[in-house]
């Protein structure tokens, strides 16, 4: 005979607040046959990240991971074959820890981390790690892709939507008051500010060593970022050429170089991370991403702060510190136009950014969240901060994050 008793409710989980326990990254190396990373695999790469955060907290068990979500733009060659999964087994977690490779070009790590914590907020899992990796040397921006016909025949995109040269371009044209000028400054600015932090100790410790092996030159040790030109003036990038545009205005001077590199973190519950020890530097607000016309791509952040923002009840005014990729200076400006920010504000990348250190596509987006938590533990005073980039066909990306420091006295002075 059937049942008559009632069945079981299912439980469902109650939203839990995610917060990010630590990240790093390898130093970035250049893009070139003769850079640094040349001879390693993208993977190996990614690897070297994950095996740092677990020696930096014993306290965890590996068999508490849930989940490895890392992004690459180009996903084949030593950068695909489902990169969450292989690199978590190539970094020594159990084989019980899942994993899975993510895509959102620029946004990738973001993404990593946005997904995951969707997925602990909601109570399916408890820890992840989260990150990105691109060798641009090994595989350059776009090669082998096929885009569709359709996206010129049926006019869905502009003829240089795909080239990102090219939007920012597009960017000086529709602003006028994005000049060159104002770019070459922001540019040489963002030199000195990486300078700055390198030489007040801010940027090694979130590095992780690398070894290296050249078929010439034999083994070596990455342990510094090759990208940055420090002693950049801006007398000395005025006359450099436009390579996307004859007489145009965007330079290498004001553009992130070609990098390769990789980052992860680790995100959990704040429950979980005071269960078992783990550090608490950000506490997770509001995320949101946004589309654009793909032809002017680096608008991208600005719709999707403001909805992270309308999302978290916040105003740009609540925010303390700014992590603004630097794909291209002029996308910088354009978000700070839009919000009505100073190019010389102390609060943005106070670090300084890709322009200087390197923009490894799908690795980014966690470099920019290391930074902002070491940014934090510094300022007391700041309760909010936002982390954003702008992606490649005409998407912007945004995270708003707490300060667990964040001291009300001190903000009052």
């Amino acid at each position: 005979m059937p049942s008559t008793s009632r069945p079981a409710d299912a439980r469902v989980p109650a939203a839990r607040r995610v917060v990010f326990v630590d990240g790093v990254r390898t130093p970035f190396g250049r893009a070139r046959k003769d850079g640094l990373y040349a001879h390693t695999r993208a993977d190996d790469l990614a690897v070297r990240t994950v095996r740092e955060l677990l020696r930096r907290h014993p306290q965890l068990p590996p068999e508490r991971v849930d989940d490895v979500a890392l992004a690459a733009t180009t996903q084949q060659g030593d950068q695909g074959l489902t990169l969450g999964r292989t690199v978590a087994m190539l970094a020594g977690l159990p084989a019980t820890v899942p994993g899975f490779a993510i895509d959102r070009m620029c946004a990738g790590a973001m993404t990593a981390v946005t997904t995951t914590a969707a997925a602990i907020g909601f109570g399916a899992q408890d820890v992840t790690v989260a990150g990105g990796v691109e060798h641009m040397g090994h595989h350059p921006m776009g090669f082998d892709a096929d885009p569709n016909p359709r996206f010129l025949a049926e006019r869905i995109v502009a003829a240089d939507a795909l080239n990102m040269g090219v939007t920012a371009e597009n960017l000086h044209d529709r602003f006028p008051a994005l000049t060159r000028e104002r770019a070459d400054a922001y540019g040489v600015a963002s030199q000195e500010k990486y300078a700055a932090a390198l030489a007040s100790g801010r940027i090694e410790p979130d590095l992780v060593p690398v070894a290296l092996r050249d078929p010439e030159h034999g083994w070596g040790l990455a342990t510094a970022d090759e990208p940055p030109r420090p002693g950049t003036t801006v007398a000395a990038i005025a006359g450099l050429p436009t390579p996307f545009r004859a007489g145009g205005r965007v330079t290498a001077g004001t553009s992130a170089p070609l990098t390769d590199g990789a980052a992860s973190c680790l995100l959990a519950a704040e429950d979980v991370a005071l269960e078992l020890g783990l550090p608490v530097r950000m506490r997770m607000v509001s995320f949101a991403y946004a589309g654009v016309e793909p032809e002017v791509m680096g608008l991208g952040p600005v719709p999707a702060t403001h909805k992270a923002l309308e999302r978290a009840g916040l105003s740009i005014d609540d925010i303390g510190l700014f992590e603004i990729n630097e794909a291209f200076a002029v996308q910088v400006l354009s978000f700070l136009d839009a919000f009505g920010i100073a190019d010389d504000d102390p609060r943005v990348n106070p670090y300084g950014g890709a322009i200087a250190v390197g923009h490894p596509l799908a690795s980014s987006g966690v470099r920019l969240m290391t930074q902002l938590a070491r940014q934090f533990e510094e300022h007391p005073e700041v309760r909010y901060g936002i982390t954003t980039m702008c992606v490649g066909l005409g998407q912007g990306g945004t995270v708003i994050w707490e300060n667990p420091a964040y001291d009300a006295e001190e903000a009052a002075r």
